[in-house]
């Protein structure tokens, strides 16, 4: 079938017109305006004011148009040219740049040249792109993705190289954690030219917000008072006492004195066991020292065959801890420093960690309070260290699996009531809970139900109310889209803030009045409104987006579907793709796109261009995706199926998934189910087509990280456990590579630094000993998405091709 763009263009126009960047009048927290492409390059302002209810355009189009055309040269309404507008408080006149010079066009419909001030926003096109440095203060920044494609962000090592950490859908948040002072890169999706900005972290607690613009990406940072990050940590909350000053030297700890002597306090630290970390207390008189025993000094070892500065190929380095290393290990001591001794601190209830998280001093010097994460994820606690050395825990999360660290990590301390909220699975779904910062009582469940609390968007300590985003709370939706819910602190006058059957994003107005919520599924436009942030009630309608003429009965959307797994009635969900000249009469070979990976699901909710599947089912297949068993944000025990256990990857509901979907779609053929994917997706590929080869005839595995022993520890030990053990084997590719059953291509980057290639290059191995016929495609200049260059896809398809149609 021949390509058609068409639907392509339609719904990544559609994603660029539901696109609302608020850009609110200064000083004003319910009027503001944005830019809407009502077609393709053809742009319109509009102003909303939210205490009214009213929106309209910001000026008139047709009438400023008409003032700059000029000297034969005709200017359309929809295609004015600038971009920014400087909108006059009372909404009286707009200001803009044109030609070189700034210009005043009032109500009346006079345009006029204006030599005042021009309110441009605050944009920031990035900076530098160098190696970061060396920085122990640990910082976060929230990632605001308001593009219309994905983003992925990578962190710059402290040698330079940009090393990817996760992707970020369009409208999508996410909270990322680095260090103090380092820099990253965050680059447009497959775009070419490569569209990247580089940025770096200059603060504990960010939000940056990433915008597509003619210049390239362009970032604004939340700097607005009414704005500011809620949830800083940091209890002390006043200026520690300059007379006694600790500091470090030569791994050890210190005090210098307001006379300017100094005086050793510590005498046990040494290169392999030293002094790293500092946290004095507000009264100066204590202070909390980290011992830090250094991480194992693994490697990865790439070899770069075509280097820009030299003819021979290049040995390439990178740090790498796998499955089973040492990670550091950080151990607290306490220090009085007016007596220049160390207080004997018990470290049995945060032995063998994983990661120690400081939180810091109460603001009466008295307590130190820390998050403890035992290596292994199967103990997470809150601890406070009192000036006697003595340790109490206040909140703990236990798990005969894992406790989900890297996901659903929270905790909030309350100084001025002496509490702390803390989010945990006991009841088998993730909620928030408020305890007693006295003594670790338990004092109110906030939220709970057979639903999640995805993550936390506000918290006003005064009012006592909690705005949490939460998956699947409306029980007659899908149960991972998501809505805006507020609820007081007693667990009292939940209410559901977002209305719409769909899955919801949205964006704060300044001071939190108001909130500009977007809604869509993949069957369902996106549709937007503002909302009062308290009640929920729309109080202005913005836009809803429409099916582009011509394409009535040519665009058909993304199909929802869902049935039960393998035990018979818990719901698995998924999408169905099909060709554009479907003939329910024809039998089609059905392909399933595949990532298992534990930490999140993958299905699309909200409505996204759909043009990778699109593309492959035009070519005579069904296209699936669904989220099976083991992948995360249902229950506790619809996750713990992946603990130590990814092999398998929800296979049993994916099969029984797409069966009941083939009862009422007969075009779908199952004797002919192919199934591809990349990085974990690649593992999961692999393991269709040896352990399920009754159902799989066909797998494409790029990047797969085939044996999680030789994968990267932070990924491997979270769903594998810790100390590697007799599971790691049994899940591996490589141990059970004799029993493909299936035809297999395997892909890898040469470069790739995030799954190490000698995973693919161990299991071709096998597959050779055991005399296995497999393809191997390698892209030699590649990193981790070399499976989706267009070279490798090309490859892909025609091995489908020849193994489920031909």
């Amino acid at each position: 079938m021949e390509p058609d763009n068409s639907i392509a263009a339609f719904e990544q126009a559609c994603l660029r017109s539901a696109l609302i960047i608020p850009r609110w009048l200064p000083g004003s927290t319910s009027v503001f305006w944005y830019r809407r492409e009502v077609s393709n390059d053809k742009f319109m302002f509009f102003l909303i004011d939210c205490d009214r209810g009213h929106r309209a355009l910001a000026f008139d189009h047709e009438k400023l148009a008409s003032k700059l055309s000029r000297d034969g040269q005709l200017v359309e309404d929809d295609a004015l040219p600038f971009s920014w507008v400087d909108i006059d408080k009372n909404a009286e006149c707009v200001r803009f740049k044109h030609q070189d010079k700034v210009w005043k066009f009032s109500q009346d419909g006079t345009l006029t040249e204006w030599e005042g001030d021009f309110y441009e926003g605050r944009f920031d096109q990035g900076c530098e792109e160098i190696a970061s440095p060396w920085s122990r203060e640990p910082a976060s920044i929230t990632l605001v993705n308001q593009t219309t494609k994905r983003i992925d962000f990578k962190w710059i090592s402290n040698d330079g190289d940009a090393r990817f950490c996760g992707p970020l859908q369009s409208g999508r948040s996410r909270v990322v954690n680095s260090w103090l002072h380092h820099y990253w890169r965050l680059e447009l999706y497959k775009s070419a030219p490569r569209r990247s900005v580089a940025f770096q972290l200059k603060s504990r607690r960010c939000t940056v917000v990433i915008e597509d613009s003619p210049l390239g990406l362009s970032l604004s940072w939340r700097t607005d008072p009414l704005m500011e990050n809620d949830d800083l940590d940091d209890v002390s909350g006043q200026d520690i006492d300059p007379r006694l000053e600790p500091f470090l030297r030569k791994g050890n700890v210190w005090v210098r004195k307001s006379n300017g002597s100094e005086s050793q306090v510590s005498f046990r630290g040494f290169n392999d066991n030293e002094f790293k970390d500092i946290y004095a207390s507000p009264d100066g008189h204590f202070a909390i020292a980290m011992q830090c025993k250094p991480a194992s000094k693994a490697s990865l070892h790439l070899i770069n065959v075509m280097p820009q500065d030299q003819f021979r190929p290049k040995l390439v380095t990178e740090e790498y801890l796998r499955a089973g290393d040492n990670v550091e290990v950080k151990r607290p001591c306490l220090f009085n420093l007016t007596t220049r001794a160390e207080v004997f601190v018990n470290n049995s209830l945060f032995a063998n960690p994983y990661a120690i998280t400081s939180i810091g001093w109460s603001s009466d010097s008295q307590k130190y309070y820390f998050v403890f994460n035992e290596r292994g994820h199967q103990h997470l606690r809150l601890l406070e260290i009192n000036r006697n050395g003595k340790v109490k825990i206040l909140a703990e999360e236990k798990s005969d699996t894992f406790v989900d660290y890297h996901q659903k990590t929270y905790f909030k301390l309350l100084p001025d009531t002496k509490e702390f909220l803390w989010a945990s699975e006991r009841d088998n779904w993730n909620h928030i809970y408020l305890f007693d910062l006295n003594d670790g009582t338990l004092k109110c469940q906030i939220t709970k139900g057979e639903w999640n609390v995805h993550s936390i968007d506000h918290v006003d300590v005064k009012k006592r109310k909690l705005w949490v985003r939460a998956l699947g709370i409306m029980p007659d939706q899908d149960p991972y889209y998501a809505h805006l819910v507020r609820v007081n602190f007693d667990g009292s006058m939940l209410q559901v803030i977002t209305e719409g059957h769909g899955s919801h994003s949205w964006q704060w107005g300044p001071g939190r009045r108001f909130l500009i919520d977007t809604w869509s599924r993949v069957d369902y436009l996106p549709r937007s409104t503002v909302r009062d942030a308290e009640t929920g009630k729309e109080v202005v309608f913005l836009q809803q987006e429409q099916l582009s003429p011509g394409l009535e009965g040519k665009w058909r959307p993304v199909e929802r579907f869902n049935a039960p797994g393998r035990d018979g009635k818990t719901q698995i969900y998924g999408i169905l793709v099909y060709p554009r000249d479907l003939d329910a009469a024809k039998s089609y070979p059905v392909i399933e796109f595949i990532y298992a990976g534990p930490q999140d699901f993958y299905t699309a909710k909200a409505f996204r261009p759909s043009t990778d599947f699109r593309v492959l089912a035009d070519k005579g297949y069904i296209v699936v995706r669904s989220d099976g068993m083991g992948t995360n944000w249902r229950s506790k025990t619809f996750h713990n199926v992946c603990y130590k256990n990814v092999k398998d990857a929800g296979f049993p509901d994916r099969i029984a998934w797409m069966r009941a979907a083939a009862k009422s779609r007969p075009f779908m053929d199952l004797s002919r189910v192919g199934c591809y994917g990349y990085s974990a997706g690649g593992q999961n590929a692999v393991a269709a087509v040896i352990h399920h080869a009754d159902f799989y005839k066909a797998a494409v595995a790029g990047a797969g990280s085939h044996d999680n022993r030789l994968g990267v520890l932070l990924w491997s030990e979270m769903f594998m456990g810790y100390p590697v053990d007799e599971s790691y084997d049994e899940c591996s590719n490589v141990t059970h590579a004799h029993k493909l059953g299936g035809a297999l291509m395997l892909c890898i980057g040469g470069m790739d630094n995030n799954v190490d290639p000698a995973s693919t290059l161990r299991l071709g191995h096998k597959l050779i000993e055991a005399d296995k016929d497999f393809d191997m495609v390698i892209v030699p200049k590649d990193a981790h998405h070399a499976g989706e260059t267009p070279w490798a896809e090309r490859k892909m398809f025609a091995f489908f091709k020849k193994h489920l149609q031909d």
